[in-house]
């Protein structure tokens, strides 16, 4: 049988353990999150990128993939108000994800996340309609980019009712 989580709000405390929430300033001026960006490479550069996400079918959704990166935070920042799954974990001692700690986030509103530097997280997840995103990481097109895992199915559900 596969484990069950449920969404939780994603706030900076909440998250504070995987990187850093991404929220926009609410009045004029501009909001810094620098904290959680980091690259242990010093050879390989920035990269930007924008990306498209087809909505997933709904709630409850079946993880069964995780990606890091290990050497490197990536940013998403949505280019629209939009609802997505943060699902993370750290790593464990043994090696992958540590999904007896997963955490399952529903971010909202155009707030984005950096997702530190060696954080297990799911592939991006969107709810309602396609959605795009500008990613920011530190890349060389190497296999030290990013590591897929596959896990035991992980069932995630809604705070609430969507």
């Amino acid at each position: 049988m596969s484990r069950v989580i449920r969404t939780e709000p994603l706030t900076s405390e909440r998250f504070e353990r995987y990187g850093d929430v991404l929220v926009p300033p609410s009045s004029a001026g501009r909001n810094f999150f620098e904290a959680s960006l980091r690259n242990d490479r010093l050879d390989v550069g920035a990269s930007l990128s924008l990306s498209r996400v087809e909505a997933a079918e709904s709630f409850p959704l079946k993880a069964l993939r995780m990606e890091r990166h290990e050497k490197s935070s990536q940013s998403f920042v949505p280019l629209g108000p939009v609802r997505f799954l943060v699902l993370v974990a750290p790593h464990a001692a043994e090696g992958g994800p540590n999904m007896g700690e997963a955490r399952a986030f529903l971010a909202q509103g155009g707030v984005g996340v950096t997702y530190g530097a060696d954080v297990w997280h799911h592939p991006l997840s969107v709810f309602q309609a396609p959605a795009g995103f500008a990613v920011f990481m530190w890349r060389d097109g190497g296999p030290e980019d990013e590591e897929f895992v596959d896990i035991e199915p992980l069932t995630v559900l809604p705070m609430e009712d969507i």
